[in-house]
């Protein structure tokens, strides 16, 4: 049964199985896999930035434009807007799945936007 994303811990169920679903990904889990090590940490720091963006609370510290930009430039500079889109689709199927409400909206509008952000700033560091 479906419900509302209304604390951490359901912020924190979200990220687990998106990431799930992004180890087991042809495209993506290479790359992800190959460069987080610590993955309790990162979800964790993970649940900080989504739990940030979702009650607008002030627990993220991090640059993840930063980080994208070290992970492509590692990568050859191959990151493309097909990995951004089996990211976004994946990151709603599991919303999708396991939520809804307002806060599932919002969680896709602003993924959404940062995946568009990120994927320009990508291209942009390249030059």
């Amino acid at each position: 049964m479906k419900k509302e994303i209304t604390n951490r811990a359901d912020v924190y169920q979200l990220v687990d199985a998106f990431y799930v679903k992004v180890r087991k990904d042809s495209l993506l889990g290479p790359i992800f896999n190959k460069h987080i090590s610590d993955w309790p940490a990162h979800l964790e720091r993970l649940t900080d930035f989504w739990e940030t963006n979702l009650f607008f609370v002030r627990k993220f510290k991090g640059n993840p434009l930063l980080k994208h930009q070290i992970v492509d430039a590692a990568e050859n500079r191959t990151i493309d807007s097909k990995h951004f889109g089996i990211w976004l689709n994946l990151w709603f199927q599991t919303l999708d799945e396991y939520f809804e409400g307002e806060k599932v909206t919002l969680a896709k509008d602003r993924a959404r936007n940062m995946g568009t952000a990120i994927h320009l700033k990508i291209f942009e560091a390249r030059t």
